[in-house]
């Protein structure tokens, strides 16, 4: 199936010079969809999926009940959408194509993640790939976190990155490949 052709694109939104690509005409296309979901579980290599919201959720959570690997999804969150108690809560500043912005994680579902040994490995998952920002603020942090489970210490580690679409020509490769390697499953080159 050629996704390209189920995406729509509106160029200049939600400003001039931003090529806004829409992903949410899968969740009109069963067909497209259910195909999507299966092509994200053959690439997922870890037990542990962490996601931005809100489109990364949306194709990310199908793999709870559809996949034999994914066992926990971590969600990152946009600034009061968490709850949290006290130390739980770690802010990230990222640049994204049009500013700057904060997410938010809680240590406490990093550590519901599923360790190899004395690792949490983690599937980073989101719908665009543009300058390499978001993903890479995220993934520099969790890289240097450490969580506690049941008195044990865990290092969690970004294994890999996984886009529905990436726009090649917009991110530094070299930097977000010496965190982990890039698959996503449409290209559409960009300026």
């Amino acid at each position: 199936m050629n996704y390209i052709d189920v995406i729509n694109h509106f160029p200049d939104f939600p400003k001039p010079g931003i090529d806004f690509i829409d992903v949410l005409p899968f969740l009109t296309n069963k067909e497209a969809f259910s195909q999507l979901v299966a092509d994200i579980d053959a690439h997922v290599h870890c037990p542990n999926v962490i996601t931005v919201e809100a489109r990364g959720f949306l194709f990310a959570a199908p793999l709870l009940t559809q996949s034999k690997q994914v066992q926990t999804l971590i969600p990152i969150r946009k600034k009061g959408k968490l709850p949290y108690t006290e130390g739980d809560l770690r802010g990230v500043e990222i640049m994204k194509e049009y500013g700057p912005d904060h997410v938010y994680y809680r240590l406490s579902d990093l550590a519901q993640g599923v360790p190899e040994g004395d690792t949490i490995y983690l599937t980073f998952f989101d719908d665009i790939l543009a300058t390499g920002g978001t993903a890479c603020g995220i993934a520099e942090q969790l890289n240097r976190e450490v969580v506690t489970v049941k008195g044990k210490e865990y290092k969690i580690k970004v294994k890999e990155f996984l886009f529905l679409v990436e726009f090649p020509n917009l991110y530094d490769h070299e930097k977000i490949n010496a965190i982990a390697p890039v698959h996503s499953f449409m290209q559409i080159e960009g300026e």
